[in-house]
């Protein structure tokens, strides 16, 4: 494959022409060291060969395989780049603890576990874009990582490869054999994913909880499996033996986990920064696409500051834009620019196909001799797996609260037929989702046939002091946001959207709304696939 930096032939000429061949020539020819790249926000009026909106496992992935294949490439986040401690020498905020870096331009917290022992626990904090965004639509919350990584800072870090038999389920128009024999592998081996050593598992203190659950899930005849995930565990091991600073055990998760979990900062995010080719701008936030006079496409981006005000607006023009803002940024933005007519011949499907991964929440009560333990570690690494009888995967997930609960907790992903729209709603000059509260009753009921079971089994009941008072499920929410720009549908079947060559979708926007386990693998083998046939045909 020959590569010309994202452009060939006369409209690489043309867009050299129409856009000033001085601006041109640097953007082609390189933005100096690595280093300066990786401190250099983009500059106003830049011309670049290839833009990626957002830095989470689609945008890394696309950047990382664009810039090995030669081309420049300037990533823009919305949220700031996280590798600066506070004052208290810590990059990320306590679970436990939240302050002014936990929330994305709130006032108050809005944990997902609003409440506990009967009691509100959110807090009042100081406004400014933290690093989890808990983004309110009409009938559900959406959880978000804001930061350089994306997701990857505030997930669980489960990562699962979904049963090769659910696959056509998830993406049917893909084939199989190349994502379970190349792409998923690749992405696994990237991401880092690993099982937890088994005769650790057995005898730490730290996974009591999930042990019961296993216990119970045992007794009532339901299959569970261990999960692998990207947290590294020989640190963990560590943690536990007292040598090294504690992150998992301490209970960092939902804000952020300082040591040992393996974000994107630390794999593709570090082989990205590796190649030279690459520079991210930090607390930018792309406003408009639209086609540009002399080729390519012309993008408006605001620089924010920590308040979430803007403080600059940029024009730039690229030749080629990676949408990876995650599946709302990315679904909310097309709506938008097709909308208001930045991009009118995007087709119809662009905004449709959203669900929430059939996410739902629940705790149980159990019994004075099943302790579920003052420590628990903050990575699950175990699932009960109904998905076969009763449409539920449910991950043992902790509670991670320093004081015994004698509770065991999940956080199910059902199966759900139900899926979202956006659109654009131009008298509030905002998208709107037509999500509804009372679609979470399917899911519940999905949940329902694995705790029912477990609960008459055991003689225990559902914890009511979670989610409000008196109320049991958590169906207000989701961690896993897919779909709203449909692989083959919105775009065709490697994420090129329809009416505009040179834009790409490359997030969980492509997936309709279900990957049947935890997404993000699913996420990053489909840009692995799709990037690699982008870079090999278009470039």
């Amino acid at each position: 494959m020959t590569c010309d930096n994202g452009f060939e032939g006369s409209s690489r000429r043309s867009f050299i022409a129409g856009t000033g061949s001085i601006l041109g020539a640097v953007a082609l020819g390189g933005l100096g060291s690595a280093a300066a790249r990786a401190s250099t926000s983009i500059t106003d009026a830049a011309v670049i060969p290839a833009l990626v909106i957002g830095t989470g496992y689609g945008g890394s992935v696309a950047a990382l395989r664009l810039a090995q294949a030669g081309v420049d490439v300037h990533m823009v986040e919305m949220g700031m780049a996280w590798d600066t401690p506070g004052a208290d020498g810590k990059i990320f905020a306590n679970t436990t603890t939240p302050d002014q870096r936990s929330f994305w331009l709130r006032t108050k917290t809005k944990q997902p576990l609003s409440n506990f022992l009967g009691f509100p626990i959110d807090k009042a904090i100081p406004r400014y874009t933290g690093v989890l965004d808990a983004e309110e639509f009409a009938g559900i919350t959406v959880y978000q990582g804001r930061g350089v990584g994306g997701g990857s800072l505030v997930n669980g870090g489960m990562a699962v490869t979904p049963k090769r038999e659910y696959f056509g389920g998830v993406l049917p128009t893909v084939n199989p054999d190349e994502m379970y024999n190349t792409y998923y592998p690749r992405a696994n081996a990237e991401l880092g994913a690993s099982l937890i050593r088994s005769a650790w598992f057995e005898s730490t203190e730290a996974y009591q909880y999930a042990r019961v659950g296993r216990k119970h899930a045992q007794r009532s005849n339901f299959p569970y499996v261990f999960v692998p995930t990207v947290y590294d565990w020989n640190y963990m091991e560590r943690e536990a033996a007292g040598t090294v600073p504690k992150s998992a055990l301490v209970g960092e998760i939902l804000y952020g986990n300082n040591y040992g979990k393996k974000s994107l900062q630390k794999t593709y995010l570090a082989k990205v920064r590796a190649t030279g080719r690459v520079t991210i701008s930090p607390l930018h936030r792309v406003v408009s696409v639209t086609p540009a006079s002399g080729g390519g496409y012309t993008v408006f981006i605001e620089q924010l500051n920590t308040n979430g005000d803007p403080i600059a607006t940029k024009q730039i023009t690229a030749a080629k834009v990676f949408f990876a803002a995650g599946s709302v940024g990315t679904s909310k933005l097309l709506v938008k620019l097709k909308a208001t007519g930045a991009l009118p011949n995007l087709n119809g499907e662009v905004g449709k196909g959203w669900g929430d991964n059939g996410n739902v929440m629940c705790g149980r009560a159990n019994h004075m001799w099943d302790p579920t333990g003052k420590l628990q570690s903050s990575i699950p690494t175990l699932g009960i797996d109904n998905w076969a009888a009763g449409g539920a995967f449910a991950e043992v997930a902790p509670l991670p609260t320093g004081i015994e609960t004698y509770a065991s907790f999940y956080l199910s992903i059902t199966r759900t037929p139900n899926r979202a729209q956006f659109s654009w709603n131009a008298a509030a000059g905002k998208v709107d989702l037509n999500w509804q509260t009372a679609w979470k009753e399917v899911s519940i009921n999905a949940a329902k046939s694995i705790f029912d079971k477990i609960n008459a089994k055991e003689g225990t009941i559902y914890r009511t002091d979670l989610f409000g008072v008196y109320k049991i499920w958590g169906d207000h929410l989701t961690y896993h946001p897919l779909g709203g720009a449909i692989l083959n549908k919105a775009t065709d079947n490697y994420g090129r959207l329809h009416g505009y060559p040179g834009l790409y979708v490359i997030d969980g926007s492509l997936i309709p709304g279900s990957t049947v386990v935890n997404p993000f693998v699913t996420i990053t083998a489909l840009a692995e696939r799709n990037i690699e046939k982008i870079i090999a045909t278009d470039l």
